[in-house]
């Protein structure tokens, strides 16, 4: 990566040693910054999609009405010599009067047809009243709730009048009569769309709206009024549907110019292009177009409807700009009305826009109702003048000698300025003007593939793109295209259908109906398609099977599930994740296509997904696998088989490093528990009772003492997960959120922070809701029951009880949730209790009212066979209730007793669940009669029918719609982090820069060499006794761990930046921090002494800590298994080293092997057996030379090369130690040495090659801490005897610390952590009095 080395260098240091540092740094990897660790796992927020035309209309129905008399002028009108006479470009006084009103009629109709050929016209020539009321009312009669339009040539008859009529005539032609538009509204009811060709016509705009106001009072007064007279009218038509188009202004007149039709407004509504021509021709500009004359222009050759043609080219031009005028000047939904929604209004409306254009440079300014925004100055008017132009240039050649004509080159121009648009944008800017020609160029051959290319890179600046895009109307244009067999238009199709059905995928119908997905089948099936538009297709399919059945039943006869099973091992992991879930998605519910699978054996298949190295994709297999138990159809013993199969293949994922692909797997398994419910029923209540029955080896008793409340006597205060996932710790103060307060409280250790762990609800609610429903806060088995009933079911083994054969799956599955919801991920063990609840509540409603039963207190004989069943399960010995050959559940064969006819006082029993209710420990196990226990909600809480679909319609994790997100959002765009001028970039910089000068400064400090280290630059109270510190290498921050919380400090300024609480279970403490990305974007890794690993961000600065991932880093660290090496020191719990520059992290602890994890894929990569029957204690390890070393319990230290296969992994033994192994470190250098330590204070040191130590050194007994500096080769020693010895390379003791400086030079409490900083010479020590000091070389430095 070439740097811009001005920025990166300071002129102060030689730039070799420089440069090479910052390079390291930008070729470090970054661990858990993916968008899946960034994000929220869920879809975006649909966009409410308003291009879809809810009601599209037809114009069915025309009246033409035509009053001319001609021959006659009305009295009103004062006519101009010459005037003007056209009407229909025909001059009415060139034929007989009667001759001339047909021919203009028939005209007229024929220009109307133009744009509607399919509907019904009726002429009304020079009518009377009747004749308009007969011909309005049949018409509205025939069309129904279509559209009918009503056209009305007043050019013979007076004109408008103020009180709302217009002229019509008499019988014999001797007078006019007026007709009021009141009733021309009666009688055409809406929707209607009105023309009005004719002088004043707005006033007929203005009484239409007036009369159309009073009718809606009117239907108002008879809505409030049954009694009033117009109630019993039939009702008044609405015309909140109805348009109007006016030549002019309530007091203009109609302009008489003679080189003018006199219907010049119907001329520019039904003949644009013969009417624009000759308004060209008589601009002084068509001077500049030699040789074009009027008669000319009647010679265009070609036909409007031709696109080859010059007339056919103009008519396509003049509708793309119009078009573009009206998308960009009207609002959206004005727009979508006028030019969307009726092909015969949208061409009026077009041809308008050229009307107001051409009549206002007569003063005359047409009027619309809804009116439009004025339009005749609009740019793009000019391109329009220029395609004319150079269209009618070449008139006189083409006809006077037959050249050939040239097209325009108006289309291919406004490519290229939409796609300079594209190109040189910002983001934040207006839609690009050429959006609806680029849609119009779509029609043609010639520039249809690069008109597909851009308006792909338009929808994939984002949502609102793909939005503005259907709102122009390019749905039907690209829905056509897919019937096209043109290869080259492959790729173009699949992406920009992809980012449509990604923001709206409601499109799925549309593609089904006109066969689209036979389309992307064979895009899928075409090996030779890049891997990525194979991706985007099976990306469509799986939205068009998305619970859609006539799509499930579409595909699947496509031959889907075949086609997506031979590219589930693709090269490509997008493929693979969208295959798989493709999958997932055609068998949901759809039980052909689950038969299908089984003959393909597609879950087999799936089942190498299961161990992918990318997340999302064993996320996307457990998905597709989960769906596939998850079928409600019957079940035969072969598909329960199979069934059982996928599960047992599910539960192996119950370790996996990613919570994405835990949460799917319950999400799976509950699949499973709804389909075998009863099953799983009997399961759990014979998990409770066990769990009621044994007394578990409490941990309390090998930790440390007062430190723990053992669980046994505990109040069972269910502990709940904070169900936000911590993302808000800090702000909320609810019981369930740590609260900043506390962070003043001084804590003893009796009290422990279990006093005020987010899980701990108030106990005050009353009992009576804890049993009403899985969905209350407070579960049935609260999280306290549940962990005890994971470490009952390893203690004793069930199995033993419960018959092998009937549950033996169905018990390790309950097994595996069990260990879900004690999972270190707060939303996975959220799932996990809700699947887990759900069943306990099951069982436990179905097995109440055989209680009442078993207490003979009914009067009601209960029928002899089923009860038996019913009696196991409650008999306290849990004895197992004999498999039933039914698998109904048990509520269908025990009766429920009448409410009625309960006994007055209900016989006590005993609660069948352990952690019941918040209070089921402080009450007696026997019930006095008036006693409110938690039994209270079993009256209404009897039906337990309800729950059934609890689990399985709340649960789903949104893993689907949050990858389709990645189609919706720019996928062309540079990523921030790869673009130099970004801000991501800059601040990275600034890192990087910071980071290597305090390499550098360090460096120099400690090459000086350092004479003593007890100067105390640092000292709080920390609100936990510190267990482990941890300084961050390169800002001021550093991390110190209490038993289950973290508080930052900033150790140059001496305040505290942070506190907050880990999330680990009340029985388990942190052991071990690290910092990753600790040169860029850090994050905090915590370790617990129950094997679990959690990674934090946004800590130490204003915002709130967030838990990024969490996982169990090693599965079989029971904390109740802790050995104890000696009094003095705690057990070793779990240790882990970190490597930046491989991404591994090594775990081990108390268990036998080293486990490493592979961040970047989040799985185990190996695990290295240590050979030693004692715990790990202390690891460390060597990327270069792959070499891993560990301390352990019994003395030992041992070396491992992790590029051996496990049996020959081990190189080297050193047992020279004869204690616990404190710290165990190998120099990074390429020659560097092992040093190790023991409890007794040995020091040695190692050369990796030769079998004994090379040194040894002797410092103080009794060791509980020590640490190494890396850069300065020093290394410190903290004692339980209250002091600190700090010794350099050769054992000399360079420092003493026994007193505080400060306040009254107090002894330093027994030394419970220490750490040096990975580059300064600072010492940080915790100690048992609460308190946190570091130490530097001397004040001055930083």
């Amino acid at each position: 990566m070439k740097m811009d080395s001005d920025l990166l260098h300071s002129p102060a240091v030689g730039l070799a040693e420089e440069e090479e540092a910052d390079m390291n740094d930008w070729k470090l990897p970054l661990a858990f910054m993916k968008k899946r660790h960034s994000e929220k796992i869920e879809g975006s927020k649909a966009l409410a999609q308003s291009w879809r035309m809810k009601d599209r209309m037809k114009t069915v129905s025309v009246a033409l009405v035509l009053c001319l008399n001609v021959g006659v002028d009305p009295p009103d009108v004062v006519k101009t010599s010459p005037c003007a006479r056209l009407e229909c470009w025909i001059d009415p006084l060139s034929m007989s009067p009667q001759k001339a009103l047909e021919t203009i009629g028939a005209n007229l109709q024929k220009q109307y047809e133009n744009w509607q050929p399919r509907a019904r016209y009726k002429q009304s020539l020079d009518p009377t009243v009747d004749e308009v009321k007969k011909l309005c009312t049949s018409l509205r009669r025939n069309a129904k709730e279509e559209r009918v339009l009503f056209h009305y040539n007043g050019h013979g008859v007076p004109r408008p009048t103020v009180n709302g009529e217009i002229w019509v005539f008499n019988k014999n032609y001797t007078q006019y009569i007026p007709l009021s538009i009141y009733d021309l509204q009666t009688w055409m009811g809406s929707p209607s769309i009105f023309v009005y060709d004719c002088s004043n016509a707005g006033i007929i705009v203005k009484s239409f709206k007036q009369f159309a106001l009073q009718r809606e009072q009117e239907l108002e007064v008879a809505a409030i009024n049954p009694s009033h007279p117009l109630a019993q009218m039939p009702l008044p038509p609405s015309m909140k549907n109805c348009i109007q188009l006016a030549a002019c202004e309530a007091s203009e007149l109609l302009p008489m110019n003679p080189d003018l039709p006199a219907d010049l407004f119907t001329s520019c509504l039904t003949t644009p292009i013969k009417i624009a021509l000759r308004w060209f021709c008589m601009q002084k500009s068509a001077k500049l177009v030699p040789g074009v004359t009027l008669d000319l222009i009647e010679k265009i050759p070609g036909r409007l409807n031709d696109r080859r043609t010059p007339l056919g080219e103009l008519n396509w031009i003049f509708t793309a700009i119009t078009d573009t005028i009206a998308w960009n000047v009207l609002p959206r939904d004005l727009f979508q009305k006028l030019f969307r929604q009726d092909l015969l209004v949208a061409s009026l409306f077009r041809n308008f826009l050229l009307a107001e254009r051409i009549m206002r440079s007569y003063n005359c300014t047409p009027v619309s109702s809804p009116r439009l925004p004025p339009t005749y100055m609009h740019a793009m008017w000019q391109a329009w003048d220029l395609a004319v132009d150079i269209c009618l240039s070449q008139l006189p050649t083409i006809i006077e000698e037959g050249t050939a004509f040239r097209h325009s080159p108006f289309f291919a121009e406004q490519l290229t300025a939409f796609q300079v648009w594209l190109t040189m944008g910002v983001e934040n800017r207006n839609p690009p003007e050429q959006l609806p020609i680029v849609l119009q160029v779509l029609l043609s051959q010639v520039h249809r593939l690069r008109a597909l290319d851009l308006l792909g890179r338009f929808l994939d600046l984002g949502p609102w793109a793909v939005s503005l895009a259907l709102s122009v109307g390019i749905f039907p244009y690209v829905l056509k295209l897919l019937q096209s067999s043109a290869r080259e238009l492959r790729p173009l199709l699949v992406f920009i259908w992809a980012k449509i059905l990604a923001v709206d995928s409601s499109c799925q119908a549309d593609l089904v109906k006109d066969n689209g997905h036979k389309y992307f089948l064979s895009v899928l099936a075409d090996s030779y398609m890049p891997a990525e538009h194979r991706t985007m297709a099976v990306f469509i399919l799986a939205v068009i099977v998305n619970s859609y059945n006539t799509g499930q039943e579409a595909c699947l006869q496509g031959n889907l599930i075949a086609n997506c099973l031979e590219q589930l091992s693709d090269p490509h992991p997008l493929l693979r994740q969208w295959v798989a879930i493709c999958l997932g998605r055609i068998w949901q519910n759809f039980d052909p296509a689950r038969w299908c699978g089984v003959r393909d054996s597609a879950h087999e298949k799936l089942y190498t997904l299961l161990s992918d190295p990318i997340p999302e994709v064993r996320c996307a297999a457990v998905f597709a696998l989960g769906t596939f138990v998850g079928n409600s159809a019957e079940r035969t013993d072969h598909s329960t088989t199979i069934d059982h199969n996928v599960a047992m293949m599910l539960a192996q994922l119950i370790n996996d490093g990613s919570p994405v692909v835990r949460k799917e797997l319950v999400v799976a398994l509950s699949h499973l528990v709804v389909q075998y419910e009863s099953n799983f029923c009997t399961v759990a209540l014979q998990f409770i009772e066990e769990e009621k029955n044994y007394t578990v080896p409490s941990p309390a008793n090998t930790a440390e003492p007062g430190n723990l409340t053992p669980v046994r006597d505990s109040p069972a205060i269910p502990r709940l997960r904070s169900v936000n996932s911590y993302t808000n710790i800090r702000a909320a103060t609810t019981a369930r959120n740590l609260n900043k307060s506390l962070q003043n409280l001084n804590l003893n250790e009796e009290g422990g922070p279990a006093a005020f762990s987010p899980g701990n609800l108030s106990t005050s609610s009353s009992a009576s809701s804890t049993l009403g429903s899985p969905d209350n806060d407070e579960y049935i088995l609260s999280f306290e029951t549940i962990d005890k009933m994971r470490r009952v079911s390893s203690y004793s083994s069930l199995n033993s009880l419960i018959g092998v054969s009937f549950n033996s799956v169905y018990t390790q599955i309950w097994r595996v949730l069990l260990h879900l919801a004690a999972d270190p991920f707060p939303e996975v063990s959220d799932l996990a209790m809700k699947v887990l609840n759900s069943i306990a509540y099951k069982a436990t409603m179905n097995a109440r009212p055989q209680r009442i039963l078993d207490s003979g207190s009914l009067t009601q004989s209960a029928p002899a066979s089923p009860t038996s069943k019913g009696t196991h399960i409650h008999q306290a010995s849990g004895s197992p209730p004999m498999p039933s050959t039914s698998s109904s559940s048990l509520t269908n064969e025990v009766p429920k007793p009448p409410a009625r006819e309960q006994p007055a006082t209900r016989p006590p029993y005993t609660p069948t669940l352990g952690g019941q209710a918040p209070h089921s420990h402080q009450f007696p196990r026997t019930r006095k009669m008036f006693d409110k226990g938690p039994e209270q909600a079993a009256e209404d809480g009897d039906e337990p029918g309800g729950h059934r679909n609890y689990i399985s319609a709340a649960l789903q994790t949104g893993l689907c719609d949050w990858s389709a997100k990645y189609f919706a959002q720019p996928v062309m765009k540079i990523p921030e982090e790869h673009d130099l001028e970004s801000q991501v970039r800059m601040e990275r910089q600034w890192r990087f820069l910071r980071n290597t000068r305090v390499r550098k400064q360090s460096r120099i400090i400690t090459q000086r060499g350092l004479s003593r280290l007890d100067d105390q630059i640092f000292i709080n109270r920390n609100p936990g006794v510190p267990s482990v510190v941890k300084f961050h290498p390169f800002n001021t921050c550093i991390a110190v761990a209490d038993k289950d919380s973290i508080c930052f400090w900033d150790w140059e300024k001496g305040e505290r930046l942070d506190y907050f609480y880990n999330g680990n279970p009340r029985y388990t403490r942190i052991t071990a921090m690290e910092y990753l990305n600790g040169h860029d974007c850090s994050l905090l890794l915590t370790a617990t002494d129950d094997g679990a690993l959690r990674i934090w961000k946004n800590f130490a600065d204003q915002k709130n800590p967030e838990m990024v991932t969490a996982w169990q880093g090693l599965s079989d660290m029971l904390p109740t298994t802790r050995g104890q090496p000696s009094a003095s020191t705690h057990s070793a719990g779990m240790v882990v080293d970190w490597e930046q520059e491989t991404g591994l992290l090594m775990t081990s602890g108390d268990v036998r092997v080293i486990r490493i994890w592979d961040t970047d894929r989040e799985m185990k990569v190996q695990d290295i057996p240590t050979g030693a029957d004692s715990c790990v204690t202390s690891l460390s390890c060597d990327s270069k030379r792959s070499l891993i070393v560990a301390g352990l319990g019994d003395g030992s230290v041992r070396v491992f090369d992790r590029r051996m296969g496990p049996n020959e992994c081990r190189v080297m033994t050193y047992r020279e130690h004869g204690a616990w192994v404190v710290k165990a470190h190998i120099q990074k250098e390429t020659d560097g040495q092992i040093i190790s330590v023991s409890v007794n204070g040995d020091v040695r040191f190692f050369e990796p090659r030769t079998p004994d130590s090379i040194n040894i050194l002797q410092t103080v007994k009794g060791l509980t801490a020590l640490d190494i500096h890396p850069q300065a080769n020093l290394f410190a020693c903290g004692s339980m005897n209250q002091f600190i010895a700090v010794y350099n390379a050769n054992g000399d003791v360079i420092s003493n610390i026994k007193y505080y400086d400060g306040f009254m030079g107090q002894r330093i409490g027994a030394i419970s952590c220490l750490a040096f900083h990975p580059n300064w010479p600072h010492l940080a020590v915790g100690s048992n009095d609460y308190y946190m000091s570091i130490y530097s070389a001397e004040k001055r430095l930083r």
